[in-house]
């Protein structure tokens, strides 16, 4: 099984709509795939359709050994896609992993003892920290996933992040690799965007991919839609266009012969014709309905 961590210490960079639509996707081409929600937000957990009362397991539970991942994993609306929930128990994990031993392999332990379903990748929707968590998802993974918004401060979490990475490499999980950064939030009306991007791919070369994901607003609803953007549908640049979805604009279609607006009746030289239906009554100047051909009274 190939464990793909998405993580990036800087909040509000895309992590989780890139992790549900990434599985989304795997899902859809046939892949076995698991989406574990580290995250105790649980927005993860949300966007595929699992509310509150729905997670009896969770990751919380996976991480202190209390349940199996078969018993963790929950099947949701999309076929090969399964789910590890995540409930707020998860903010209080760090403080209970502290004096436990090997408390950064212990997701990674929980994951190669799995039985039960197989699955072909599983992506974990990391925190936006660098605690145990985060410690425990880079452990656990086979290679690094990055989203990065197209800002300066992004830039800055960047920096501590690989540098996470490489302790992570020598000390912990020497086989870690990095699949790439994915640049997040693109918008090509501001030059600070480009800006960022050049800095990117300058920085760090290849490992940026040349695909960017725009603002879209879709992109943001999914969670309303359930399943990801793949199944939403319709999306433009934010994920990519479907030629199967989008078809031509109707022809624009007549007008009912209810709502069309009647000719008018031309005269014996081309005027038109007045209407013979009697008028309103011309008002007098007391407005007592007397009219110019009517005397007032005396």
């Amino acid at each position: 099984m190939i464990i793909v961590a998405v993580a990036n210490q800087k909040g509000g960079v895309g992590k989780t709509t890139t992790a549900i639509n990434i599985a989304t996707a795997m899902a859809a081409t046939g892949w076995r795939t698991l989406l574990i929600d580290l995250d105790p937000q649980g927005n993860a957990s949300t966007g595929m359709g699992v509310g509150p009362a729905d997670r009896e397991n969770s990751s919380y539970d996976l991480l202190l050994d209390q349940a199996t991942l078969p018993e963790c994993a929950q099947a949701t609306e999309i076929p090969n896609l399964d789910l590890v929930p995540a409930t707020q128990d998860l903010s209080g994990a760090e403080v209970e992993l502290v004096a436990v031993e090997d408390r950064t392999a212990r997701l990674g332990k929980a994951l190669a003892r799995a039985g039960g379903k197989p699955y072909d990748i599983a992506f974990i929707d990391c925190p936006p920290s660098l605690g145990l968590l985060t410690l425990n998802a880079l452990c656990a993974a086979d290679t690094l996933l990055v989203p990065l918004q197209c800002e300066f401060f992004a830039l800055e979490g960047l920096s501590q992040l690989l540098q996470t990475v490489e302790r992570v490499q020598q000390r912990f999980n020497p086989d870690l690799g990095i699949v790439g950064i994915a640049l997040t939030m693109f918008d090509r009306r501001n030059r600070l965007t480009d800006q960022v991007a050049d800095d990117v791919r300058d920085c760090l070369g290849g490992l940026v991919f040349e695909s960017v994901i725009t603002r879209n607003v879709r992109l943001s609803a999914h969670p309303f839609r359930r399943g990801g953007a793949d199944r939403a549908g319709r999306l433009d640049r934010g994920a990519g266009r479907d030629p199967a979805r989008h078809r031509p604009p109707a022809r624009r279609r007549p007008l009912p012969a209810c709502r069309r607006r009647a000719p008018l009746a031309r005269g014996a030289e081309g005027a038109p014709a007045r209407d013979s239906r009697p008028g309103p009554r011309a008002r007098g100047p007391r407005g007592d309905g007397a009219g110019p051909d009517r005397e007032s009274p005396a």
